[in-house]
């Protein structure tokens, strides 16, 4: 796809993150040229420059976070550190011409289909049209705050893990961080020891799969540079052993591979937890993966630092010195954190979304959101979502998923391109069909043996893909035009 049809497309991509380049890159090189990419913040990143807490790193090993035709000899460890990953970002984002399609803190909040090409309008008040939107918004970026009495009436400071205020001193502080998923864990791991007091307010323990994270010598990281043959070798390596040794096995809770994972979870926490008081309150009573894994190999040590405290009892309320329990007790803090995830039903919201004949997209997901393949909805055509509603945001990397979404999205636009379509989007019975089969897919999962996590809708169904790698891969070889609306 060197040369496009038709070269007066114009294209819309929303969200400059790790998406949003690669749809750019990806388009540049199918031919299209009419690119205008809207980022509401100052850089681009996504979530990679909105999180800055410390210990922020990938939990997907680094040579497979990254893309396939832009390998980083210089990736410092097997799971890269935040600052690096952004940086890598804009590195290929200057290489290959992205940063001359941005505008910066321009943010998206209302687009609408009519005459056959999409208007959108801007949080500055102008205005675009174009003829396809690609919305790259994200997942994880809306912040989730627990409605906490009192939250206000802290009088020290506050914030949400991903909105990190460096301004705030930590050192010699009494440091209370809420939540255990991933960012907590991170977090809770590079503050033990470097803060006067870290309390960990857990209301959920997690299985904890011990990953060493090892530096890259100076000598390998040569070798890459000289080799890179070598890197492509390592991510098709780790990509196999990702997808064989976890991936696949997520939509199976019955799979011997679920199993050896519930076995390195509890051994690490049987081998390296020492007070068993301490050691039950840290036991998940639900089978691990259930939730997201977290992947540390420190997060134990840092509990049980001497300047740690965990705390188990639900939280009351927060007053101005800290925040009170339900067994009464008050928690003194200087700095509290909420590392308490994200509002994963937004994706494209809040920006409004209005498809043919005024239909919206809210009270096309008044059930919750979907999205056939992850990529389309109904009676919304010429707009695809990448890692949208349904897709494998817990089960491979997402910047793979976002690679074969971007090629069948091609596929797609390559029709109206060659004048065999004006509009494509998935019909109404073939996203019926796909949520049936989704949603008794999902109920083998192992997301739906039993824990209460961000993977659940409101039904307490798995919204994410519960199929294999292979069968994600197949589906996104080729658009079955069949299940479309091709006007």
């Amino acid at each position: 796809m060197s040369n496009a049809p038709n070269q007066d497309l114009r294209f819309i991509v929303i969200g400059a993150g790790m998406a949003g380049i690669l749809a750019t890159i990806k388009l540049r090189e199918a031919g299209y040229s009419d690119i205008t990419i809207y980022e509401k913040n100052p850089k681009l990143g996504g979530t990679w420059y909105e999180n800055t807490y410390p210990g922020l790193s990938c939990d997907v090993p680094s040579h497979l976070y990254s893309y396939d035709f832009a390998p980083n000899p210089e990736w410092s460890r097997q799971f890269s550190p935040g600052p690096e990953i952004r940086e890598y970002f804009e590195d290929v984002a200057k290489r290959f011409g992205v940063f001359e399609l941005i505008r910066f803190d321009t943010e998206a909040t209302h687009c609408a289909f009519a005459d056959g090409r999409w208007q959108l309008e801007l949080a500055d008040g102008s205005r675009d049209q174009a003829d396809f939107i690609i919305a790259a918004t994200g997942v994880l970026h809306h912040p989730n705050l627990p409605d906490f009495q009192g939250l206000d009436s802290f009088a020290g400071a506050a914030f949400h893990s991903a909105r990190w205020d460096h301004d705030v001193a930590t050192e010699g502080k009494k440091v209370g961080v809420v939540g255990t998923g991933s960012s907590a864990v991170q977090i809770v791991t590079a503050l033990a020891g470097e803060v006067g007091e870290l309390v960990l307010f857990q209301r959920t323990p997690q299985w904890i799969m011990p990953v060493p994270n090892r530096d890259y010598s100076t000598e390998e990281k040569e070798n890459f540079r000289k080799h890179p043959g070598e890197m492509r070798k390592i991510r098709d390596e780790v990509s196999k052993a990702f997808i064989e040794g976890f991936a696949n096995a997520l939509v199976d809770a019955d799979a011997p591979t679920i199993q050896a994972i519930q076995t390195a979870c509890e051994a690490n926490l049987e081998e390296n937890v020492r007070e068993p008081e301490l050691r039950e309150r840290l036991r998940p009573n639900y089978r691990a993966a259930c939730k997201r894994l977290v992947m540390c190999a420190g997060f134990y040590d840092a509990v049980q630092h001497p300047n740690t405290r965990l705390v188990t009892d639900p939280i009351e309320r927060i007053e101005p010195e800290g925040v009170r329990t339900a067994d009464g007790s008050l928690h003194e803090l200087d700095v509290l954190v909420m590392a308490t995830g994200f509002k994963v039903e937004q994706f494209v919201r809040p920006m409004t979304v209005i498809g043919r004949n005024g239909v919206a997209l809210d009270d096309i997901w008044h059930d919750g959101p979907s999205a056939y393949l992850a990529v389309t909805v109904p009676e919304v055509p010429n707009f695809y979502m990448l890692n949208g509603p349904n897709g494998p945001v817990g089960n491979f990397s997402l910047i793979d998923v976002a690679d074969l979404e971007v090629g069948y999205i091609l596929q797609l636009i390559e029709e109206v391109g060659a004048g065999r379509a004006r509009e494509l989007c998935v019909s109404r019975e073939a996203m019926d069909r796909f949520n049936r089969e989704r949603k008794q897919a999902a109920k083998t999962t192992i997301w739906a043996t039993g824990c209460n996590s961000w993977y659940l809708d409101a039904s307490g169904l798995p919204t994410a893909w519960p199929w294999t790698y292979d069968r994600f891969t197949e589906e996104m070889a080729q658009p079955k035009l069949d299940d479309y609306d091709v006007r």
